[in-house]
């Protein structure tokens, strides 16, 4: 995710970091080498005219432009309904940390230096190794060996063995939960309020796969692909007659539009990739960690991640 302040003045059309024009700029330069050759030739292919008016371009122009905001708009609702479901894991993980402390009788408040014998302390690492573990799946990347500390080593080893790692994580908490209940650590009626947390947290994971496997039907998307280009590599014929030596510029303007709001559509189609316009999922992570390790008094609580180049992963 791109964080930093919209510049203003000439430096807003000189910014390549988080612009969808690296992307497109190879099609588009063939636009415009096109749009030159056809207002050198004024749109004679040897002795044949090719004859074009502004009219098919301005009735076929208005519904691409319309679909194309359709596209994008579905495209955004998949990237801020993922970004909900993230903030709702960020809020049930700080609330499953005060759970386990409050709720789950011991004789000593939980604290990192207790270790993973505590039943409450070993809860709460194995919820930021969720979030971790989550985050790899959606991205579909292997989880590396610095959350190792966070579980015991038997747990380390059945975790690698599982395709679905948040869901085993979440097969433990319940686990642990129903031996809370059974040695009378916490009242019955209280088991509740932790198992609708945990619920809670499965609901959002299960909604990011859906999110994640789900992509916007490929039929659509190449009906849009395949309409917006034609139109960009046809549109100098049908302007070279009416404004001449302006038309590469026009289709310059009219086919970065068009190819830039079709690749930025494609790039927040799918929010849990490592794109600069993605959602920062390491940072939101970190930010997990950060949290539960401060309310156990970790004396190892990392820093938050930050912007490299204006890129917060």
């Amino acid at each position: 995710m791109i964080i930093r302040d919209r510049p203003s003045g000439f430096r807003l059309f000189l910014l390549l970091r988080g612009s969808v024009l690296p992307r497109i700029l190879p099609t588009l330069i063939i636009n415009i080498v096109i749009a030159t050759l056809v207002t050198w030739s004024h749109g004679d292919l040897y002795t044949l005219k090719i004859t074009l008016t502004t009219i098919p371009f301005t009735l076929i122009g208005l519904p691409i432009a319309i679909f194309l905001g359709f596209r994008n708009n579905a495209a955004y609702d998949r990237f801020w309904e993922g970004r909900k479901l993230w903030g709702e894991l960020v809020l049930r993980s700080r609330n499953f940390s005060r759970q386990c402390q409050s709720l789950i009788e011991y004789p000593e408040p939980a604290t990192a230096r207790l270790g993973l014998t505590d039943l409450r302390v070993r809860m709460i690492y194995r919820a930021i190794v969720f979030a971790h573990a989550l985050r790899d799946l959606l991205r579909q990347q292997p989880m590396t060996n610095e959350l190792q500390a966070l579980l015991t080593d038997a747990e380390w080893q059945q975790l690698a063995s599982y395709s679905n790692k948040p869901d085993f994580l979440m097969l433990r908490m319940g686990d642990d939960l129903r031996q809370c209940m059974k040695e009378g650590r916490i009242d019955p009626c209280l088991v509740v309020a932790i198992d609708t947390t945990l619920s809670a947290m499965t609901a959002a994971a299960a909604s990011c796969e859906r999110i994640r496997n789900t992509p916007i039907p490929f039929s659509y998307t190449l009906l849009l692909h395949r309409t917006a280009y034609i139109y960009c590599f046809l549109l100098p014929f049908g302007l070279v007659d009416s404004i001449g030596f302006m038309t590469p510029f026009v289709v310059a303007v009219v086919a970065y539009t068009f190819f830039g709001l079709d690749a930025l559509g494609d790039e927040i189609e799918e929010p849990f990739g490592t794109a600069s316009n993605d959602l920062p999922l390491d940072a939101i992570c970190r930010a997990i960690e950060i949290d539960l390790r401060a309310s156990l008094q970790d004396d190892f609580v990392p820093p938050p991640v930050v912007p490299v180049n204006f890129c917060l992963t």
